[in-house]
């Protein structure tokens, strides 16, 4: 896992800190399609709480902090806040329609526990 700031600015590829698979891009361009708003993006983040410890945040939102890190993917602008980033870097968000375990799925190489619900984790 990154414990510091400084790791995360390092320029090491040109691959983003979190990244998004096409399926998660089509759906966040559908639900951010149904807003009318052209400023909103999507917010990903972790709080504490959850059975493991952790939980995602995943949402739509404007970029509001200075801290934020925001860049764009395939049209999508992502907002992650710097303390999120520490727990989220190298996360892989994925999404499915399948009828019983659908929704946006993580893979996140920090995570050294996490439930059955899948939302969320220890580190």
């Amino acid at each position: 896992m990154v414990t510091n700031m400084t790791e995360l600015t390092r320029p090491t590829s040109d691959k983003p800190l979190v990244e998004l698979t096409p399926a998660a891009v089509t759906e966040l361009k559908r639900l951010l399609s149904k807003q009318d708003d052209p400023e909103l993006g999507v917010r990903l983040g972790v709080r504490g709480g959850g059975c493991a410890g952790y939980s995602y945040d995943l949402r739509l939102d404007k970029p509001r902090e200075e801290k934020d890190r925001v860049w764009e993917m395939d049209g999508v602008r992502v907002m992650v806040d710097r303390k999120s980033l520490l727990f989220l870097v190298g996360t892989r968000l994925d999404y499915s329609d399948d009828f019983l375990n659908g929704g946006f799925k993580y893979d996140n190489p920090n995570v050294s526990k996490s439930c059955g619900c899948g939302t969320s984790f220890s580190v």
